[in-house]
């Protein structure tokens, strides 16, 4: 079985997968300072609750956008498990996909493996919106390269913003106001709710159709994170919700690199 290890800024997702199955997945907060007999004690109580020995790993693969984290998430895989991790970084793997950038190595793993699992699943020119701390929009062409991308700040990360610097406004959810209320603000939280909510949703759309416009031509739009289903109920500029692309992205990149 594979442990893959996707960190991201904030939350790392432990997945166990047995072939292109994932079988098990935990999340914890990201944590630079974290030891790997931390993540063994932690994560080895979760599988044993699932029934799952560690003798059962065979391999990792880790893809991070924390450098602090990568060195107890290797020695981990190494103590514990007794695997050394295939690390996902330019250069040093087979990625299945070529990077059309003049600086390569400024791409985040995250986006790279995201872009992987959706170039194998899907035909034609693709963006790829993940929603995560930050939001982000990558293209890839119908001929499998990489052509670069937009990064726009997470909702939660403006939410956060918006709370912590307006003394005055409340802290809300990620929701559209409630009912059938307009977007136009009766009150203040229906107005923070419509300027962050439909806000988002006109950048999603806006972004969509200005890269669209820069490809030519036509484009599937997958959308990951935790918010893309949300979102995707109240958008048409998102094709398929895919909760797994990651997941999957790191299982596509271990299968090329080690032939299983």
């Amino acid at each position: 079985m594979l442990l893959a290890i996707d960190v991201g800024n904030t939350n790392i997702v432990f997945a166990i997968c047995e072939g292109e199955t994932i079988k098990w997945r935990w999340r914890i907060s990201t944590d630079g300072q974290r030891t790997a007999d931390e993540y063994a004690v932690w994560l080895h109580q979760l599988m044993q609750l699932e029934g799952v020995e560690r003798a059962h790993i065979d391999a990792a693969i880790i893809a991070t956008v924390v450098p602090q984290t990568l060195f107890n998430l290797q020695h981990l895989a190494r103590k514990y498990f007794k695997v050394e991790p295939l690390v996902v970084a330019i250069g040093d793997v087979e990625l299945g996909l070529r990077i059309d950038l003049p600086n390569p190595a400024e791409v985040g793993a995250d986006r790279l493996v995201n872009a992987i699992a959706a170039h194998h699943d899907h035909e034609g020119n693709l963006i790829i919106v993940d929603f995560g701390t930050a939001t982000t929009f990558d293209v890839v062409a119908s001929d499998g390269s990489y052509k670069g991308g937009v990064i726009a700040p997470g909702i939660n990360l403006s939410m956060d913003a918006l709370y912590q610097a307006a003394a005055k406004l409340p802290r809300i959810a990620v929701e559209p106001p409630a009912g059938n209320a307009g977007v136009v603000g009766k009150g203040t939280v229906h107005a923070m709710q419509s300027g962050v909510f439909w806000g988002y949703v006109g950048l999603i759309e806006g972004l969509v159709r200005r890269i669209t416009s820069e490809i030519g031509g036509p484009v599937t739009v997958i959308a990951t994170g935790g918010l893309a289903t949300l979102f995707n109920r109240h958008t048409s500029a998102i094709d398929h919700v895919d909760g797994d692309l990651t997941m999957r992205g790191l299982i596509r990149i271990h299968a090329l690199n080690t032939g299983n």
